[in-house]
């Protein structure tokens, strides 16, 4: 009959060997985040970036006129919006005290239609 300590000691054995292979994942899943964050993190500066050279005046025009290939591209201070909101921006979370000026261009436009409609649409 085996003993209480030897049974107690290979059930400690199995509980370590458990914990180290999911240490082992953990680590693993944690880089994986860290990669996965990075990749994120690359996105949204470029997505921040596309709307910094869009806000700019003549942004359309001057994203069309760089060429893709200029290795060293020469920078050029954009003026930060005071208006509202640029053309393909996030819509703000409503709340009160909350005007239509700082939505879109287009979205302004469909708000003076709506309330222009003498019929509830």
């Amino acid at each position: 009959m085996p003993s209480v300590i030897g049974l107690l000691e290979e059930k400690e054995r199995d509980a370590s060997r458990r914990v180290e292979v999911l240490r082992q994942e953990a680590d693993r899943i944690l880089a994986e985040l860290r990669e996965a964050e990075l990749s994120w993190e690359r996105f949204v500066i470029a997505r921040e970036a596309v709307v910094e050279v869009l806000a700019a005046p003549g942004g359309d025009e001057q994203a069309a006129a760089s060429p893709a290939g200029d290795p060293e591209p020469t920078p050029t201070p954009t003026p930060t919006p005071t208006g509202g909101a640029v053309a393909g921006s996030v819509v703000p979370v409503w709340c009160d005290g909350l005007v239509a000026s700082v939505l879109a261009p287009d979205y302004q436009r469909i708000l003076d239609v709506l309330a222009g409609s003498k019929e509830a649409i």
